[in-house]
């Protein structure tokens, strides 16, 4: 949520912001001016991360300064070293690349959800979990990667004996936790193999732990640091402590690699501690050749792979007694280096799974944890006995402040539901939560009713509905982020679309851009009144504004009659007061813009012909002969047979023509042509009824004062004829 900060470093926030208060840098300014200067300052951003600093004299101090020092003052350039600023941005920018790159298989997995519920209903069965369990494992895979490429560390290197891990960058709680849901909710083909996939994800992010605790990790970190200056590393306590950790928790590559950088295999002297050199190659071997329940280890990885439970148990059953009889061998005796024999026989308790040894080597319970799989309950499955092992482990090995990751693990194992979302929020934020539970409900029948029961106390929605709305709340207050809500937002069926419809009136529309994304946004989610209505705002702001072409294109995308009738009547008046060309030309633009729909002002040919009657009208006021007078006479008749002209100008035309039908020198128009006017003076008072009728301005008695000129013409002409 915006102004909610979460204690880590992984909070999920858009825009990180730290409260705690840090030591201000100080940076020298080295502006060349003589003391004294009591300057004033204006300080302005120059290019890069730098501060253009303007220092100048105050006018009191350059009088009483001799000639020789210069007037006016200096403009220094100074170089910031950004490393908070480019951590903060470079944070901002993951984050975003990640809300981002989130949005496709989210919505590809919710359009899949739909599929699939579709064709249950269609052939009246419940979806497949095989086929759901697939697409949420692939959706979980690309989540996975948007979060960082897997940490490789620790590995060795071939390239450089002394370099015994690689120290990568350090590797995102975020992802960590990530896989860890991925392990347990997801994977549903590797149930089996959670224990080895345990001990992968802890090789991968045992250093997170070292801020906290003592890990494995940070041991050979630091005995790596040691190893540049050691000659004799078996003589080396920090050596062997740093076998037995890394072999507790199943680092094979690095523990061989250590056992060969024993004194023994040097050259000159391998004649002298042949049986030592003996023993500590047999304990790499086995060490090698340790049986693991996988499909295949990654590159480097040493070990045997073992396809099933039945070939494990015999790979496991012959390795143990390979590791029995060594520790039972003779050449014990023959070895003279006692610290070399009393590590090597330590190392192999190790493997044989002695629980006082294994505590020794880990240095927290997840360390123990992952021991217990590798060296004595290979076989554990099921939550209930993992939970049971894990909290064996945790009053083995006690914690004070546990990491957030080790909270998360204890809610997983202990299928705790209400745990992992209150683990997730406070550590990782509503990103996570809001993506995160489609993992959680995957084939868990009980976290499904849990997240997706309806709550009268959350306003008829349910748990994961809330999460996902509180996410598009996070998106919709961020200007760079508001544009994905949407695809949140329509997840929701309660209350989504509501709160889109919100989201979308909010939005500053009269921005070219933010309205085109929201037309394209109500198009796809087929908000077409929305649509309509930004449209009508816009159009009424840059008509306000006086862009009239704009606002009559956008009120005619959105089919708005009752603001282009209202248009298209100030067009009509314009046109009749004003008739001369200069000011004709200046709405001839907008007037052809209205088109020639009769729903509005009959278009372009219906103005002209009004402007060259109101020009013959207004001859016929000024006292022009009769002649001049049947001339517009015989224009009003054509515009009123004209079917482009609209009838709600049928009046006004009639109310401004009453000069003709009363005209005192004889009747203008004949009978037939009175009966026209009567006929459509007469549905122009019909169509009072009809609602989408707009009232013009005329006086009340326009009506009554038209249909007796008529009348009175009328009984003139037939008089005449």
């Amino acid at each position: 949520m915006p102004g909610l900060l979460t204690g880590s470093g992984d909070s999920s926030s858009l825009v990180p912001f730290s409260p705690e208060l840090n030591t201000p840098a100080v940076y020298p300014l080295h502006h060349g001016l003589k003391h004294p200067i009591t300057p004033r300052l204006s300080i302005s951003w120059s290019s890069g991360n730098s501060l253009r600093v303007s220092v100048f004299r105050s006018p009191e101090t350059t009088n009483t300064i001799d000639d020789e020092v210069e007037v006016g003052g200096k403009v220094v350039e100074l170089k910031l070293s950004g490393e908070d600023v480019h951590s903060e941005v470079n944070d901002a920018v993951r984050w975003r690349r990640i809300v981002y790159g989130s949005v496709s298989p989210f919505a590809h997995l919710q359009n899949k959800k739909n599929a699939m519920a579709a064709l249950s209903e269609l052939r009246h069965s419940a979806p497949s979990q095989v086929e759901w369990s697939k697409y949420v494992l692939e959706y979980s895979k690309e989540i996975n990667s948007l979060l960082g490429n897997r940490k490789s560390s620790p590995s060795s290197l071939i390239e450089d004996p002394k370099t015994v891990l690689k120290i990568d960058e350090e590797p995102s709680s975020l992802k960590a936790a990530w896989e860890l849901l991925e392990i347990f909710y997801a994977n549903k083909q590797s149930q089996s193999w959670i224990p080895e996939q345990l001990v992968d994800w802890l090789t991968d992010y045992d250093s997170l732990f070292s801020g906290q605790v003592p890990t494995v990790h940070l041991r050979l970190v630091e005995f790596q640091a040691q190893l540049i200056t050691l000659q004799t590393v078996e003589n080396v306590a920090a050596y062997w402590q740093a076998i037995s950790s890394a072999l507790s928790v199943g680092w094979l590559d690095i523990v061989v690699k250590l056992l060969r950088l024993h004194g023994s295999y040097q050259l000159n002297q391998l004649g002298s501690r042949e049986t030592e050199n003996g023993l500590v190659e047999a304990v790499a071997v086995l060490i090698s050749k340790m049986p693991r329940m996988r499909v295949d280890l990654p590159d480097g990885k040493l070990g045997e792979c073992c396809y099933n439970k039945s070939d494990f148990m015999k790979a496991w059953e012959k390795w143990r007694a390979q590791i029995t009889k060594l520790d039972c061998s003779a050449y014990w005796l023959q070895c003279s280096h006692n610290q070399t024999k009393e590590n090597l026989k330590n190392l192999l308790q190790i493997m044989l799974g002695n629980i006082n040894t294994l505590t020794n080597a880990t240095c927290h319970w997840v360390e123990l944890y992952i021991a217990h799989f590798l060296y004595i309950r290979p076989f554990t499955s099921g939550l209930e006995s993992m939970h049971v092992l894990a909290q064996k482990c945790i009053q083995l090995k006690p914690i004070s402040t546990p990491h957030k990751l080790m909270s998360l693990i204890i809610g997983i194992l202990g299928e705790n539901t209400e745990v992992i979302l209150a683990e997730c929020s406070k550590s990782f934020g509503p990103w996570m939560i809001a993506h995160a539970t489609e993992l959680l409900t995957a084939g868990n029948i009980q976290a499904e009713i849990l997240l997706k029961e309806e709550r009268h106390n959350l306003g008829g929605i349910s748990i994961e509905e809330s999460h996902r709305l509180v996410y598009a709340q996070v998106l919709s207050s961020h200007a760079l982020t508001w544009q994905i809500a949407p695809i949140y937002l329509i997840s929701c069926m309660k209350h989504g679309v509501g709160l889109l419809e919100i989201l979308l009136y909010k939005q500053p529309v009269y921005h070219s851009q933010v309205l085109l994304k929201n037309i394209e946004i109500c198009r796809l989610y087929d908000l077409d009144s929305v649509s309509a209505n930004a449209m009508k705002i816009v159009g009424m702001h840059h008509w306000k504004h006086g862009r009239k072409g704009s606002g009559i294109f956008w009120l005619q995308q959105a089919r708005d009659e009752v603001r282009l009738n209202r248009i298209a009547q100030k067009l009509f008046d314009f046109v009749g007061k004003s008739i001369s060309d200069e000011s004709f030309e200046q709405w001839e633009g907008l007037i052809e813009l209205m088109g020639t729909e009769s729903r509005t002002v009959g278009g372009l040919e219906f103005l002209h012909k009004y402007r060259d009657f109101k020009k013959s009208l207004q001859q016929v006021q000024d006292g022009v002969v009769t002649d001049a007078a049947r001339k517009a006479g015989e224009s009003l008749i054509s515009i009123m047979k004209n079917p482009s002209t609209p009838q709600r100008f049928w009046l006004p035309l009639l109310y401004d023509s009453l000069k003709l039908l009363t005209w005192q020198e004889g009747p203008l128009l004949n009978v037939s042509q009175c009966n026209l006017l009567l006929n459509k003076l007469q549905e122009s008072s019909v169509a009072k009824l009809r609602p989408d009728f707009v009232e013009v301005g005329l006086p009340p008695h326009a009506l009554s004062s038209v249909r007796a000129a008529l009348a009175t013409n009328l009984g003139r002409a037939i008089l005449e004829e």
